[in-house]
């Protein structure tokens, strides 16, 4: 799995071309952050932590396993790099794909998250990954060598979407694994229990993350254009399926989703967490053009 089958060429070089600006905005987010002018790992070491997959085996330190027969990293203080973490949603929700879209919601969650990484990889900032549905299904802790882009890929494509999900309980397990403060990068279609998930997001706030949240929804979602006689199915419980006039329960469903969007807006604004929303139809790029520079004009 190469760069190539997430990103077409011509995505490389538009998100390529974002590189700069991205840069301005992601070295703000982590305020007070020494960043030195030169650019590799510092030898100063940090402390030990156990190993977990996609860690170098390098890293190893080979006495404590010889006396403890338990296998422990040794971490470095890297002060030149941002951490931060994709945490992408794979529950069975973002499996939707409706026509003017033209792909699922987590083939574009997977090609932002691509995206990110490519273009912080790129500035040698850490990054790493949790995927989950009902719980985390991979994890990689931050890293900023150019193989750790292999390893996201490969991470991001191993399993399709499905499943339920409870997002409180799941980012709680995650916040147990990052022990450093960084930048956390949530992308989902955020349709869960709002408060709970509030919650869970003003946790990492409160432990000195960052946290920025893309919520991935489908066209069809936002303006529900249907119309007649249909069967909804639920992604996450298959076996849930109700045939309903699409027109009678229209307007019930704008309201609930008015309604949900509103608490999630007002909620991350409260806890100054970004909120950014991106269609399935809108190309990355341009979506995280928009972010960026509007994010610029902010700061």
């Amino acid at each position: 799995m190469h760069v190539s089958d997430l990103l077409t060429a011509g995505q490389r070089d538009r998100i390529k071309g974002l590189e700069l600006l991205a840069r301005q905005v992601v070295e703000g987010f982590c305020s007070g952050q020494h960043r030195s002018p030169h650019k590799g790992y510092s030898v100063e070491f940090k402390e030990h932590r156990p190993y977990v997959q996609g860690d170098e085996i390098r890293a190893i330190d080979w006495k404590v396993f010889a006396k403890t027969d338990r296998i422990y990293i040794r971490e470095f203080e890297e002060e030149t790099n941002l951490k931060s973490t994709l945490i992408v949603d794979g529950s069975g929700s973002m499996g939707y794909s409706g026509q003017r879209g033209g792909q699922s919601k987590y083939q574009y969650a997977i090609t932002l998250a691509a995206s990110l990484g490519y273009l912080m990889i790129g500035q040698q900032d850490g990054v790493g990954l949790a995927t989950f549905d009902t719980k985390i299904r991979e994890f990689l802790p931050p890293r900023s060598r150019p193989s750790q882009l292999q390893a996201i890929f490969t991470g991001l494509q191993r399993r399709p979407p499905g499943g339920e999900t409870d997002m409180g309980q799941v980012l709680g397990g995650l916040a147990k694994k990052l022990h450093r403060r960084g930048l956390l990068i949530l992308i989902s279609d955020c349709f869960a229990d709002v408060t709970t998930l509030l919650n869970s997001l003003s946790h990492f706030r409160h432990a000195r993350h960052e946290v920025l949240v893309f919520q991935v929804l489908d066209p069809d979602e936002v303006d529900f254009p249907f119309s007649g006689r249909m069967r909804f199915r639920n992604l996450e419980l298959l076996d849930q399926q109700e045939d309903i006039d699409a027109i009678s329960l229209r307007a019930a469903y704008r309201q609930s989703f008015d309604a949900h969007q509103k608490q999630l807006r007002d909620g991350c604004g409260r806890s100054r967490i970004d909120h950014v929303v991106m269609t399935t139809d809108t190309p990355v790029a341009d979506g995280l053009a928009r972010y960026l520079a509007n994010r610029r004009r902010l700061s």
